[in-house]
């Protein structure tokens, strides 16, 4: 997957994890991105891990698997940085 596909799915997944998660966030676009960035990695990871497959390009099921992993950044983001 190039780098214009993980921005991409970054913004998209990072958007997605802060619409879905309630209350206020900090930082803006870039954080958003690098927070569905890094969440592609972990939900890669952990979906992987426990067989329901990765993070392979812009389509449905990667979306939502880099969505879940840039939630669980979001939340510790929340809890234990901010």
């Amino acid at each position: 997957m190039g780098i214009i596909s993980w921005i991409i799915l970054g913004l998209i997944a990072g958007a997605l994890a802060k619409w879905l998660m309630p209350g206020e966030d900090g930082g803006g676009w870039v954080v958003t991105m690098a927070l569905g960035i890094g969440g592609a990695f972990i939900g890669g990871f952990v979906g992987q891990f426990i067989g329901l497959g990765h993070a392979t390009g812009v389509n449905v099921g990667s979306i939502i698997t880099a969505t879940l992993g840039a939630f669980i950044l979001l939340f510790v983001y929340n809890r234990f940085i901010r």
